[in-house]
């Protein structure tokens, strides 16, 4: 019996995520993508290299992706999703919108027609009002069911 030798390890991609409140709002990116059915995500991603922090790290995301700006973070979830080839951790941090200029967004998602549209919405912050929303990963969409009614109170 032969064994195929190991492929190489996956890559690590650690991101950063906000749960950035907006009043009673949760802000959240709606995804336009071709050949995918929409779906909402959080603000955020990548920690870069030259992130010194991973809040540096998320600040810089919501200022390209919003042009926005958000009060004291703290950290509430994390969660890995793995696909072939990539394991992806993600942390999520509660804040609160300090500021938001949607003239403002920069970054390569907003240079390459091919990664779709990053539209904003605002959905209720409750379990009730989060529950229609195809939010991705799943795994943060069940946090939310039993946690986003909390997420005001976290807010440093």
């Amino acid at each position: 019996m032969t064994h195929d030798p190991p492929g190489p390890p996956p890559r690590v991609r650690r991101a950063v995520r906000a749960l950035l409140l907006d009043g009673d709002a949760l802000v959240l990116l709606r995804r336009t993508l071709p050949g995918r059915p929409v779906y909402w995500t959080t603000p955020g991603g990548k920690i870069e290299p030259a992130d010194a922090t991973p809040e540096a790290a998320l600040r810089r995301e919501l200022d390209e992706e919003l042009g926005a700006t958000a009060g004291p973070v703290r950290q509430v979830f994390a969660c890995a999703e793995q696909v072939p080839g990539l394991h992806r951790l993600n942390t999520f941090y509660v804040c609160r919108l300090a500021s938001m200029d949607l003239s403002r967004r920069h970054g390569p998602e907003f240079d390459d027609p091919s990664k779709g549209r990053y539209d904003v919405d605002r959905f209720p912050c409750t379990p009730a009002g989060l529950a229609p929303v195809d939010l991705i990963p799943e795994t943060l969409a069940a946090y939310l069911q039993d946690h986003a009614a909390d997420l005001p109170a976290l807010v440093p």
